[in-house]
């Protein structure tokens, strides 16, 4: 009886990952079309309304920028234990616990010019971001639980936790009931790039991010300890590499970075604490570092493609009509695309006779 083999592809060129990159884009353009003709929109007037209309005037290049920047720094975190097989799904939950911990400190120092402040809140934002992430390395590296589910059950109660901090004892005295906090002070605040526009100086922090996420990748040891520990935990223990030191170091980078850009939020484009700080950019830092092949480089672009993702999302709903959840539908299909390309590069479909069935069956 013949049968579908699936084999691995032998030889790859250098620049496969970029080819299905690219691919993915193409195929998310056609289904974009698809999508848009659903809605009645002609489809290079929905997809020039994603990709074109944001880059026309500051304002939307501000925003590209604005929104890139979480997105940079939280992909870049993630793609490090990414590559170790550590598979934190709970960036979202990271980032809110350190907006939480840098809010914390500038309500605590309320009306101080310090220039320490800022600071302090990203190291601040970092640690809980670290601490969150920390839980579920104690609970995968002593009881073997799965990070996946701890990660993304924890980012529940970090959403549980906001909720009852912003309507209660972070909340604004003079906000009229509001659940947010106190507005940030000018020491508590990134300070703005472009006039006219959002974009603040915590994208340095993700551009730096990057530099050392190069750095580490191809330089350190440390890198390469965690991807044998991650992957090959047995041998990893043979060459003296500690697996759990892998899952250790893998999750509170990952963390830390989440955290750092959660304050970059509530001390950015927010200048609060409040109950939607994130539009999901958690969960979308893990499209991005996917779609960036876990590289660094890759990921600076795969930010900024998905960051325009997010602005173009607005500009179709302002100028088209068509439901917001048109941006949610376009990183899905880039996500699908991507590893179905993927796939189809790492691996092939072979049909196989029956006849040869029976050469490639080992000798009794």
């Amino acid at each position: 009886m013949s049968r579908l083999v699936i084999e691995s592809r032998p030889e790859r060129t250098v620049w496969a990952p970029i080819q299905v990159s690219l691919l993915a884009v193409l195929l998310t353009c056609l289904g974009g079309s698809v999508l848009f003709m659903i809605y009645g929109v002609p489809p290079l007037k929905g997809l020039d309304a994603i990709f074109i209309d944001p880059l026309r005037t500051s304002y939307g290049v501000g925003e590209i920028l604005l929104k890139m920047a979480p997105l940079l720094l939280i992909a870049q975190g993630l793609a490090i234990g990414f590559r170790a097989q550590i598979w934190n799904i709970g960036a979202e939950g990271q980032l809110i616990v350190g907006a939480i911990a840098a809010t914390a400190l500038a309500i605590q120092f309320q009306g101080t010019t310090s220039p320490l402040l800022l600071p302090a809140m990203i190291i601040a934002g970092m640690m809980g971001g670290m601490v969150w992430a920390g839980i579920a390395a104690l609970l995968r590296a002593q009881f073997n639980a799965n990070e996946i589910l701890v990660t993304f059950m924890l980012t529940s109660v970090a959403l549980q936790l906001l909720y009852y901090l912003v309507a209660g004892p972070m909340r604004d005295p003079s906000g009229f009931n509001f659940p947010q906090s106190i507005r940030f002070d000018a020491a508590a605040k990134f300070p703005i790039l472009i006039e006219g526009t959002r974009v603040n100086a915590s994208l340095f922090i993700g551009l730096v991010a990057s530099l050392i996420a190069v750095i580490f990748v191809q330089r350190s040891l440390v890198s390469y300890k965690m991807s044998v520990g991650g992957i090959a935990p047995a041998a990893a223990t043979y060459a003296g590499y500690s697996s759990k030191k892998a899952i250790w170091l893998a999750l509170l980078i990952s963390g830390g970075a989440a955290g750092m850009a959660g304050v970059g939020e509530v001390s950015g484009p927010l200048g609060m604490l409040q109950r939607n700080i994130s539009p999901g950019y958690g969960y979308a830092g893990i499209i991005v570092a996917v779609l960036g092949g876990l590289h660094p480089i890759g990921i600076i672009f795969a930010s900024a493609l998905m960051a325009l993702v997010y602005v173009g999302g607005d500009f179709a709903l302002l100028s088209l009509g068509v439901p917001n959840a048109v941006t949610g539908i376009f990183q899905g299909m880039l996500l699908t695309f991507y590893l179905a390309c993927s796939f189809l590069l790492t691996s092939r479909i072979r049909w196989i006779k029956p006849d040869a069935l029976k050469q490639e069956a080992p000798a009794d």
